[in-house]
């Protein structure tokens, strides 16, 4: 959700990007390495991603590599899941705001 609202694309076209081709427009290449915080040519596979400098590897960062491991149609499932989640976080913070 927050790819697709900061590169202005809908969560379709990136779950379309991330599982059917992996191909995006080039006219999004410099927006997508913007919001990921690399550069074009390491979005592209030119230079290899340079790695920042992280705390020790969370439970968390280790489940989302094993995810980042299974087929396209598990992925959506998996991030269909969590964006419920975030969703629900979301909304019940609006209503406190309100």
């Amino acid at each position: 959700m927050e790819l697709a609202a900061e590169i202005g694309v809908s969560q379709r076209n990136i779950a379309y990007y991330e599982g059917e081709t992996q191909h995006p427009p080039g006219s999004l290449l410099p927006k997508l390495a913007k919001a990921l915080r690399i550069t074009t040519d390491e979005l592209l596979g030119a230079v290899p991603i340079k790695k920042a400098a992280r705390p020790g590897n969370t439970r968390l960062q280790r489940r989302l590599a094993q995810i980042e491991k299974l087929d396209s149609r598990e992925k959506r499932q998996i991030l269909a899941f969590l964006d419920t989640f975030i969703e629900r976080e979301r909304l019940k913070k609006k209503a406190e705001a309100q």
